[in-house]
C-alpha cells in the first residue's frame, strides 16, 4: 500500500500499486469513471474502464460520490492531464464507506463552511494549513530542546489574572469562582527557579468580544521563561526560535506553503537579527503615514499593519509606555515612563505574534501597579513570594501559534489556522 504522494513518482510508472483514501473529485463519461482520490499527502487520478475491473468494481465506481473511502489497485501511468502528472489505471476498486450527497461543493458561504467545520477540515487547504503547523511546533520544540529548555505543564485553570481582568472567562470550581487561564507565565516564572529555563504549550483564554480576523477566545500558547536572562537576550532567544520554525516549515512543508500561495524561498531568507523599532519611533513612523496617533496610543491591527505591510521579516517594536502593559514588567531605566518589553510583529501586515518582556523584581513595584489596577493582593500572594526567596533578572514571552500560522499560511483570518476556531460567535461544532 503506497500513499498518493508515493505513487506520484516516474519510478512507479508500469508498476501495480494500491492506494487508499476519499473521493476527491469523480466524473463518469460513458465506460470510464474518472476519480481523484486524496489522502494525506496530495491527490491522484485513478481511471475505472469498464471491463478492466470486476462489474461489481465499475458499478461501485460510478455510484461513490465524493468523500466515499475507497480502495483502489491499479497501474500507474504518466499523463500531462492529470493532477500531478500521473494517473492510476483500475485493475480493483474497493468501496469502503460510500458517501451521502456531500453538503459542500465548490462555492459556499463562510458560515456554511464554518457549521460545516468537521467536513470542512477534510479540505486540502486546511490539510495543508495543519501540516505547516504541527512543521513549526516541531521546529519550536527541537529549538527548545536543542537549547536546554524543559518542556512542562502549567494549569489551565486559575485563581488570577495574568492579562487584563476584564476579559478572563470565569467558571465555577466547587464552591468558589476561578478562571480559564490566559497565559502560564506566572506558573512558568514559579519554576525557573529550580528548571532554570522552562517552556509551554497551553490553550489560552481571552473573552475579548473581538470580531477582528486576528482574534480568537480560544488559541494555542506557546510561552518560555528563563531565569538570569534580560530584555535584550529575549529578544534574541525568539529570534532564534522563530527562524528554526519558519526553517523547519521550509524543510518539511515546501509543497504545502507553495500550495498555500506562500513562496518557501521567502521563509528560508529570514534570519536573525530583526530589526528593533523604539516605541516612540514607530509613533513618528506612523504621524508620517497620515494615522492619528500619539505617545500613549496602542498599536491595533491598523497600526501594526502600517507598520509591517511593506516589510519582509519580523520587526520588534520595544520600550512601551507602562499604561499600555500589564504590571509585571520591568521598568526602563533609561526612560522610566516606559517597561523593557517587546512585540514581535509579523512582516506583510500580518501584526503582532509574540509579546514579551523582562519581569519586574521589585515587589514595592508590583504591589504599587496593582493597587493602581484596584486588584486584590490577597489573589497575587503566591506570585509575589517569587521575589521574596531569591529572585533574579528573568525574561518570557508568550507566542500565538494561530497567529503565526496566518501569516506563513497567508491566510485572511486567524480562524483558518485552527480546526475548531472559538470565537464571539461561534462555538458550533
Amino acid at each position: 500500500m503506497l500513499s498518493v504522494k508515493q505513487a506520484l513518482s516516474k519510478d512507479q510508472v508500469g508498476k501495480i500499486v494500491q492506494v487508499r483514501g476519499w473521493i476527491y473529485r469523480t466524473r463518469s463519461s460513458g465506460g470510464i469513471v474518472f476519480a481523484v482520490l486524496r489522502d494525506v499527502s496530495g491527490i491522484i487520478q485513478t481511471t475505472v474502464k469498464k471491463g478492466a475491473v470486476s462489474e461489481k468494481d465499475f458499478d461501485d465506481a460510478q455510484k461513490a460520490g465524493i468523500e466515499s473511502s475507497v480502495m483502489i489497485e491499479g497501474e500507474v501511468a504518466e499523463d500531462k492531464r492529470a493532477p500531478g502528472g500521473y494517473e492510476i489505471r483500475a485493475t480493483k476498486f474497493q468501496v469502503y464507506g460510500f458517501s451521502d450527497g456531500f453538503p459542500i461543493t465548490e462555492y459556499q458561504s463562510t458560515e456554511l463552511l464554518l457549521d460545516l467545520r468537521h467536513l470542512w477540515i477534510r479540505s486540502r487547504e486546511q490539510t495543508a494549513v495543519a501540516k505547516v503547523k504541527a512543521s513549526l511546533l516541531r521546529g519550536a520544540r527541537e529549538w527548545f530542546h536543542d537549547n536546554e529548555y524543559v518542556e512542562v505543564t502549567p494549569p489551565i485553570i486559575t485563581g488570577v489574572a495574568a492579562e487584563e481582568s476584564t476579559t478572563l472567562f470565569q467558571v465555577k470550581y466547587f464552591d468558589r469562582i476561578a478562571y480559564l487561564s490566559q497565559s502560564a507565565q506566572f506558573y512558568l516564572e514559579s519554576l525557573i527557579y529550580s528548571l532554570d529555563k522552562v517552556y509551554s504549550l497551553t490553550p489560552s483564554f481571552r473573552a475579548e468580544k473581538s470580531r477582528t480576523p486576528r482574534h480568537l477566545a480560544e488559541y494555542w500558547h506557546l510561552e518560555m521563561e528563563a531565569a538570569w536572562l534580560e530584555n535584550e537576550d529575549n529578544m534574541k532567544v525568539q529570534e532564534q526560535l522563530i527562524t528554526s520554525m519558519l526553517h523547519n516549515a521550509v524543510k518539511e512543508c515546501p509543497e504545502e506553503l507553495t500550495f498555500m500561495k506562500r513562496d518557501p524561498a521567502t521563509l528560508k531568507k529570514i534570519e536573525p537579527p530583526f530589526e528593533r523599532m523604539n516605541y516612540q519611533e514607530a509613533m513618528e513612523t506612523l504621524q508620517k503615514k497620515g494615522l492619528d496617533v500619539s505617545w500613549g496610543s496602542d498599536l491595533g491591527a491598523i497600526e501594526e499593519r502600517a507598520l509591517t505591510q511593506d516589510r519582509l521579516v519580523p520587526m520588534f517594536v520595544v520600550n512601551y509606555p507602562k499604561e499600555l502593559k500589564p504590571f509585571y514588567m520591568k521598568e526602563n531605566p533609561e526612560d522610566t515612563r516606559t517597561y523593557k518589553n517587546s512585540d514581535l510583529l509579523a512582516p506583510e501586515g500580518y501584526g503582532e505574534i509574540v509579546g514579551g518582556s523582562e519581569r519586574e523584581t521589585d515587589n514595592e513595584l508590583m504591589l504599587e501597579r496593582l493597587r493602581d489596577k484596584g486588584e486584590s493582593i490577597e489573589n497575587y500572594k503566591w506570585y509575589l513570594d517569587l521575589r521574596k526567596y531569591g529572585s533574579v533578572p528573568h525574561s518570557g514571552f508568550g507566542l500565538g501559534l494561530e497567529r503565526i500560522v496566518t501569516w506563513v499560511c497567508k491566510l485572511d483570518h486567524i480562524r483558518d489556522s485552527i480546526p475548531y476556531p472559538r470565537t464571539v460567535a461561534r462555538v458550533y461544532p
